[in-house]
């Protein structure tokens, strides 16, 4: 391929070694499978053994420190891509929550830097849960300086609990502020960073949002024409994982089907 030729449909991430988290399931399956498709050798980590779409599989505990500093010891240098798909729903503790949604993912992915390859891309799965982010940008604040193996007085301190589904939308609002803070972190290596937010998504977790938020739920679904799928989401992971995205940074892409652009209206009285 010639000097300054942009590659083009499966050759898009040809020679990149892509991490993804969460990869024996839902979109980060997903994303494995359509990475691959594109070239890329793709490293998956993820609690559940899956060897589904990966080149070498990496079964890792995402909410345990000492897991994710051996993880990051064992993981290769030349990395170009990292995934941050891996999640959980708040039918899980609080505290388990916060540890895989936020503060294992960023301690993975600061772990990881040093082994990226100049260029690198960092993708972090946020939600449409996290849209009113500017409206807790003190517990975010707060957040930054929080021992990942003792959040309880944080949480305490916040009212980050379970109750109709704060933990995870806190979790997701203080991983779309982290990604736009860093913005130009890294900018000297040309490694950036993005975010993407989707809407409700039939994967196995689903439910448990169900059965967690409830009322919040319906009213979502109620206005959707559907769910999302997998494969409504992967795309545009792949795609900031490309180089056909390197001057995006520190964006977060809502992809939930207009659920963000109804909020923003009925919000600012641009409803018919």
């Amino acid at each position: 391929m010639a000097a300054g030729t942009i590659p083009r449909g499966s050759e898009v991430l040809t020679g990149k070694t892509i991490v993804v988290t969460g990869s024996a399931s839902g979109i980060g399956k997903e994303t494995a499978r359509l990475c691959t498709k594109y070239g890329a050798t793709v490293l998956g980590v993820d609690v559940t053994k899956s060897f589904d779409h990966v080149e070498e599989f990496y079964r890792a505990d995402l909410s345990d420190a000492a897991t994710i500093d051996a993880l990051v010891e064992v993981l290769p240098d030349g990395i170009d891509g990292l995934a941050n798909i891996a999640g959980i729903a708040p039918t899980h503790p609080a505290e388990m929550v916060l540890k895989v949604n936020l503060f294992g993912l960023k301690r993975l992915t600061l772990g990881l830097i040093p082994k990226m390859a100049d260029g690198a891309s960092i993708v972090n799965l946020a939600s449409l849960a996290g849209l009113r982010w500017a409206k807790s940008v003190d517990a975010i604040r707060a957040s930054e300086h929080v021992d990942m193996d003792a959040p309880g007085a944080f949480m305490e301190r916040f009212g980050i609990t379970n109750e109709r589904g704060r933990s995870y939308d806190f979790s997701k609002e203080a991983l779309i502020a982290w990604t736009m803070q860093n913005r130009w972190t890294w900018r000297d290596r040309g490694i950036r960073m993005n975010a993407v937010s989707p809407g409700p998504v039939e994967t196995p977790i689903l439910p448990e949002f169900m059965e967690t938020l409830g009322p919040r739920m319906d009213d979502v679904t109620r206005i959707m024409d559907r769910n999302g799928t997998p494969e409504d989401i992967a795309p545009v992971i792949a795609f900031l994982l490309s180089d056909q995205s390197a001057w995006i940074r520190g964006t977060n892409i809502p992809t939930d089907g207009g659920m963000s652009s109804n909020h923003l209206c009925a919000t600012h009285g641009l409803t018919d």
